[in-house]
């Protein structure tokens, strides 16, 4: 299915569509100190999983079933629809919460199903015993069992680059309070 060339163009282009997406998102907010505060605390929880998965990822080195893997399969992703839905609230915009929403529905199957591939072909025996105990998205089963002991990792953290979730975060927050305060 995803050697179609449709599906691999939509793979290709989910970080500058989501670039795209995210200044497009920028000029139609109508932040609030409300839903500014509001947005930003729902953020600090997607960033908060999305740093938790970072440091027990080692990037097609080894099938990550640790921490928040140990929960779901794809709890980066997670951590970005956690962050994408505090975009919608801090931007107080339908039409920024129907971007986001669409973005998401529209890129982030592909993205998962490919991810699902590759994980298949690189870790065949482990990853087929892994998707019968962890579930795809929602952490909705009693964890996996056996990896419970293995720390974050902050070199991983780094290493996988996670602090520019950060940076692209604050940025997003503080251009809304700039927009508040300059009343634009």
């Amino acid at each position: 299915m995803f050697e179609r060339p449709f599906f691999r163009t939509l793979y290709r282009w989910r970080v500058r569509s989501g670039s795209i997406a995210f200044l497009v998102c920028l000029v139609l907010a109508r932040p609030t100190w409300r839903s500014v505060a509001i947005g930003a605390a729902v953020c600090l929880v997607g960033l908060l999983v999305r740093a938790w998965a970072a440091g027990h990822l080692k990037k097609e080195k080894e099938l990550a079933v640790s921490g928040p893997y140990r929960y779901s399969r794809n709890p980066l992703y997670l951590g970005n629809l956690i962050m994408g839905l505090s975009l919608a609230i801090g931007s107080n915009s339908a039409v920024v919460a129907a971007i986001y929403a669409a973005y998401f529905l529209i890129f982030y199957p592909v993205i998962i199903l490919t991810e699902r591939e590759r994980m298949r072909k690189l870790f065949p025996e482990k990853y087929k015993e892994y998707i019968k105990h962890v579930p795809l998205f929602f952490p909705w089963r009693k964890p996996m069992a056996g990896s419970e002991h293995v720390r974050f990792d902050w070199g991983l953290y780094l290493r996988n680059k996670e602090p520019r979730a950060f940076l692209g975060s604050l940025l997003y927050w503080l251009i809304l309070s700039a927009r508040i305060l300059l009343n634009v």
